[in-house]
């Protein structure tokens, strides 16, 4: 209680000290500062991550399971045995083509798949993204020689198409005949518009019931694979479901979970992160240079009152606490306030959204923000041992005064 006394009293200054108290105020804001600008910097960094990866998962299944031969004809077959694995929650096979698509104004490339509505709800998240028009639309009782399709809503805005309209299918393998291959067209009709909030996929997919395309490409009974969906828990350990599918399946099958196909992308996402962090830590280094000049420049001042106290007979390790506690209350104080601030401006921004960012450059359409407790702690961690490594040297030049000197 002693050391904090002093400590404390030390903290108010007087009249002359004015500039010393300066500095200390600086140093707390700096700290407040670096710590504020870590925790929005990280809360966005994980909002895109973790937005990027609920977009890439709303398009694409947790796990998707394919044979070496490159086609599974019986897969109803095999995604009835699919289902029955643990910790899978849906199945749903699949089919995609590399094709041409040609609306009244103009055409482009477009990526095809062929999906089946009845088991693809809860496995993809396009009955969720539809804006016009349903998913059930595809499965057509009459007139299937004009089969429906969705597209993307940046599709058909290049297009110039809408629910109702006509599209043209071409693909360039064709039958061969004496005159070449001949491309073949499909005339389709636009069923529905669909917006993932990725523009990249919102121009490039289109979807038609797994039949169509089969009749278009002339492939026979036959689908390219499984995506597979697994319990949110489990998410993570995708890959271990995905092992637990293959062995249930027997040789000849593959698993890729979203995990590993996105590998390259995420590992690029952790190591900027971790660039982020090193970059704006160096803020609150700045801020502890300060507190080292600060308790320095108090050291200085209160030279003949450390030499009085250790006259009578205040031990080294007690003057040593005394500004030790002082970088203690400061690092503290900074790191508190940081933090309130930091998660405070992380709940407007959260709360409002009136960041909106360009959706076709960003997947999402405002600022993300998602706060991790983890790195919160890091960050508090992070500033107060910095803070506290700071003040190593003072205290220590502080017990190091020696009264027979100073009061000569």
């Amino acid at each position: 209680m002693f050391e904090w006394f002093i400590s404390f009293r030390y903290l108010r200054a007087r009249h002359k000290q004015k500039f010393i108290s300066l500095i200390t105020l600086i140093s707390v804001a700096g700290i407040a500062m670096g710590v504020m600008a870590l925790i929005v910097v990280l809360a966005v960094y994980s909002g895109f991550t973790t937005g990027l990866r609920d977009q890439i998962l709303g398009i694409n299944a947790h796990i998707i399971v394919q044979r070496l031969g490159g086609i599974i004809p019986e897969y109803t077959l095999i995604r009835d045995r699919i289902m029955t694995v643990d910790d899978v929650t849906g199945a749903t096979p699949y089919l995609y083509a590399q094709t041409l698509l040609s609306g009244p104004r103009g055409g482009t490339g477009v990526v095809l798949r062929g999906i089946d509505p009845a088991t693809a709800q809860g496995v993809i998240a396009l009955p969720a993204q539809m804006i016009e028009g349903s998913v059930r639309g595809l499965i057509q009782d009459e007139d299937t020689r004009i089969p429906n399709i969705i597209l993307g809503v940046a599709m058909a805005a290049d297009l110039h198409v809408s629910v109702g309209d006509k599209v043209r299918l071409i693909s360039p393998a064709g039958p061969l005949t004496p005159m070449g291959v001949i491309p073949k067209i499909k005339t389709c009709r636009v069923s529905g518009i669909f917006e993932s909030g990725m523009y990249e996929y919102d121009s490039s997919i289109a979807y038609m019931h797994i039949p169509a395309v089969q009749n278009f490409l002339s492939s026979g009974d036959v689908v390219h694979g499984i995506e597979v969906t697994v319990k949110e828990k489990e998410l993570n350990r995708a890959d271990q479901v995905g092992k637990r599918i293959v062995e249930h399946l027997g040789s000849g099958f593959v698993a890729k979970d979203w995990m590993s196909m996105n590998r390259n992308l995420f590992a690029a996402f952790k190591l900027e992160k971790i660039g982020l962090f090193i970059c704006v830590a160096l803020i609150i280094l700045v801020a502890a240079l300060n507190i080292i000049s600060a308790l320095i420049m108090v050291v200085m001042e209160k030279e003949k009152d450390i030499a009085i106290l250790k006259s009578m007979g205040t031990t080294s390790k007690s003057i040593m606490k005394i500004f030790f506690n002082q970088g203690l209350v400061i690092g503290f104080t900074g790191t508190f306030i940081g933090v309130a601030s930091g998660l405070g401006l992380c709940t407007i921004l959260s709360r409002y959204q009136f960041i909106e960012l360009p959706s076709n450059v960003y997947p999402m359409n405002t600022l993300p923000i998602k706060v991790l407790p983890m790195d919160v702690t890091i960050i508090a961690m992070s500033a107060i041992i910095i803070t506290l490594s700071a003040t190593i040297y003072p205290s220590w030049k502080a017990s190091k005064v020696k009264p027979a000197e100073v009061l000569s």
